[in-house]
């Protein structure tokens, strides 16, 4: 069964993306290197994860000099369950299927664990990278020294 758990993967992912969506509407695409200054993400992990990220269509790569990376769409466009299916692949498509041998308990659990798991992914899709940097903004302000 597919769990809604926060992978590195997926947390490197947003705090990338979180980055990017910082810097939007700003042309000017970032590097894996400014990213990686901006947020601790290992480089290494930083590459595999953007790549995935650009198949997948939420972010573009310009190369050349002045290249980077840049959201391939608005903030609010993109919702955490695109970046998190992006990652761990659509685990919101597969349904467990229960064994002839099944108890009528065991079915009762997998039941209840496949509306808790429908449930998570429902937030998921709620939330955009706009609400995320909108978030983090107000904590900013609430806690500036939080960040020094």
């Amino acid at each position: 069964m597919g769990n809604v758990e926060l992978s590195s993967r997926v947390e490197y992912a947003l705090l990338a993306l979180l980055e990017l969506a910082s810097h939007h509407p700003k042309e000017s695409p970032l590097t894996v290197n400014e990213i990686t200054a901006a947020q601790e993400i290992p480089e290494r992990y930083l590459d595999q994860i953007l790549t995935v990220l650009r198949r997948a269509g939420i972010v573009q790569s310009l190369r050349g000099a002045k290249g980077g990376y840049l959201l391939a769409k608005k903030p609010w466009q993109i919702t955490l369950l695109e970046v998190f299916s992006a990652l761990e692949g659509d685990s919101s498509a597969k349904v467990e299927k229960v064994a002839e041998s099944a108890t009528i308990e065991k079915t009762t659990v997998l039941e209840i664990w496949q509306e808790v798991r429908q449930a998570s992914l429902a937030v998921l899709g709620k939330y955009t990278l706009q609400d995320f940097c909108e978030q983090r903004d107000v904590r900013k302000q609430a806690n500036p020294m939080y960040y020094i």
